[in-house]
């Protein structure tokens, strides 16, 4: 139906998103064949991948969201939560940073009461 109610629609593939949504190159060549001036990622798919947004600005589209910069300094969720305390944002009871192990995981969580929830953030380059 939102094709339908759309002014002007492009295929950009067929229905697997891997062959679709997930195309950068399918998006932006039906966003020139469109001539338009910018691009709402929706939610998911390519809304939080920072090298989509730096294309669009490479092609002169704008990427409306967040940019790619802020998208990267986001992207490890420690950094993210020290970053929103020092800004002054209200976070979650939890850790100060990345639980290491069991017993640590387990004295975070008597400290803050349960339920409890565990995130998993990447390991830095090298870690083990």
């Amino acid at each position: 139906m939102h094709v339908q109610m759309a002014d002007e629609a492009v295929c950009i593939g067929p229905g697997p998103s891997n062959d679709s949504y997930l195309r950068i190159d399918r998006i932006i060549c039906a966003a020139e064949i469109a001539d338009v001036d910018a691009i709402h990622p929706g939610y998911g798919f390519l809304s939080e991948n920072p090298h989509f947004a730096d294309i669009c600005e490479n092609c002169n589209i704008r990427f409306i969201g967040p940019s790619s910069r802020a998208m990267n300094a986001l992207e490890d969720k420690a950094a993210s939560r020290a970053l929103a305390r020092k800004a002054g944002v209200q976070t979650s009871p939890g850790s100060e940073g990345a639980v290491e192990n069991e017993q640590d995981a387990l004295a975070v969580a008597k400290r803050i009461g349960y339920p409890v929830m565990i995130k998993a953030i990447a390991a830095a380059a090298g870690a083990a």
